[in-house]
């Protein structure tokens, strides 16, 4: 696979401003622009229940915003307490943040937006992007722990969505770390905790790095990439995230989408979910499609030349299919299959069962060195090709239930290798028939008695 990287990118990815310079106080200068304001959290008490308590903390946005403007580049000291922002700090081309380890970025409540985000952010939800959108460019982040108060499975503390802006943000946006619109970016060594956004949202992005991400108590996706995207490399993600740890999604539920394209050319490595220990999802999805815009237009939205590589006790590759169910599967959908090509799986580890699933035009998908720590049960397989079919239950009305996937629909495989896979312990490869299952769907004669509906679609495996 071709692999490119500007050497500006990687050379401002191995060393950021740390503000040693800085005076005795760093803030000395900008001090006057911390305000103190009192709002209310609510936070789980020891037995769960939701408890309110009053804060009266500094808000640190004017104060970062204008040392940033001053310096070019931003140093968060860690200290003893967290620093609130009321909304995000905004980086132009060639401006860099760096936060200590231990400093912690913390959203006040029902700000609802981002924490950091690029300057010249442009939304294509309408169309496809054009050749020349103005992107930022050389913007790099770095260190700190950053959270938007999600502090339970349900409690979100007003911030709900991670928006570019308050007033009039950009359609789709929605990350705790936000670059939409950039070339040449890096995002390194940062913590993301109990936030309801994706913790890093990219899209139409190009030439970039995200790097040492953990997910602690995430709600939402960990790495989010929306085409058109190329030349990446997302590494060393792991943590508890009860959504994909990385997503790939080149088509797009519209609501969560600034804009649509291919996405190409990308390395995702050294990747560890939860193992099952938590409300994890443990997923990785890459979603292609076709987008069909209101004026009919439609744009393919492939992904190809991915490689996934030292991947550990991830559950679900979920490479299928998927209508929106938010806004409703009738409303929002792809326009046909999305189309995946040369996709290598390497490295991967497994000490729970697992599965990559396919429902998409593909061609080209390797697996290699596959070690399996698990008993094999008789139905499992690695590989399953073909649609699948899921029932989601809004009540006990059966009237109401709605199939998540596209259950209907034949997909094609060509091309599919694999090469060592075994079982823990073992030197010999398990059998082709063992790893790989082409599937075939049946309407459920008994729904809605018994779930999932079912469908007539099937996978075609030529090979």
């Amino acid at each position: 696979m071709r692999r490119v990287f500007t050497p500006l990118l990687l050379a401002c990815a191995a060393a950021l401003p740390l503000g040693a310079q800085d005076a005795p106080d760093p803030w000395a200068r900008w001090r006057h622009l911390v305000r103190t304001d009192t709002w209310t959290e609510r936070w789980p008490a020891a037995d769960g229940e939701i408890k309110e308590r009053r804060v009266t903390d500094e808000l640190w946005t004017r104060a970062m915003q204008a040392a940033l403007e001053a310096r070019g580049s931003l140093h968060i000291p860690g200290r003893g307490r967290p620093y609130y922002l009321d909304g995000p700090l905004i980086l132009k081309s060639g401006q860099s943040l760096r936060a200590d380890p231990g400093a912690e970025i913390r959203l006040k409540p029902g700000s609802n937006t981002c924490l950091v985000r690029n300057h010249n952010i442009v939304g294509y939800a309408g169309g496809p992007v054009p050749g020349e959108t103005r992107p930022d460019s050389d913007i790099h982040i770095e260190g700190g722990v950053w959270t938007t108060l999600a502090t339970s499975a349900r409690e979100s503390n007003g911030n709900l969505r991670g928006a570019s802006a308050q007033d009039k943000p950009v359609f789709g946006t929605h990350g705790v770390i936000l670059l939409h619109n950039v070339r040449r970016a890096s995002v390194r060594h940062i913590t993301v905790r109990q936030s309801r956004a994706f913790g890093v949202h990219l899209g139409n992005v190009h030439d970039f790095r995200v790097e040492d991400v953990t997910l602690d108590r995430h709600h939402r996706d960990g790495v989010h990439v929306n085409g058109p995207a190329s030349h990446g490399l997302i590494r060393q993600v792991r943590g508890d995230s009860a959504d994909d740890t990385v997503a790939l999604n080149a088509w797009e539920w519209r609501n969560y989408a600034p804009s649509y394209g291919p996405i190409h050319d990308m390395v995702i490595e050294d990747v560890n979910g939860a193992g099952g220990r938590t409300h994890a999802a443990d997923s990785i999805r890459l979603l292609p499609g076709v987008k069909r815009f209101d004026d009919g237009t439609l744009l393919p939205c492939p992904i190809h030349d991915i490689t996934l590589r030292r991947i550990t006790d991830i559950r679900e590759f979920k490479l299928y299919d998927q209508p929106n169910l938010e806004l409703g599967r009738d409303r929002d959908f792809s326009a046909g299959l999305g189309s995946l090509r040369n996709l290598r799986f390497e490295d991967l580890i497994f000490h729970g069962p697992g599965r990559i699933e396919v429902h998409a035009e593909a061609q080209g998908i390797r697996l290699r060195n596959v070690t399996v720590h698990h008993p094999l049960d008789a139905a499992w397989h690695l590989l399953a090709l073909g649609p699948k079919s899921m029932t989601y239950k809004a009540g006990p009305d059966p009237s109401t239930w709605r199939e998540v996937f596209s259950p209907d629909i034949d997909c094609t495989v060509r091309d599919v290798t694999v090469e060592a896979v075994r079982e823990a312990g073992s030197s010999e490869d398990l059998p082709l028939d063992r790893v790989v299952k082409v599937i075939e769907l049946k309407p459920n004669a008994d729904y809605p008695r018994t779930t999932p509906k079912g469908g007539r679609g099937r996978g075609i495996w030529i090979r």
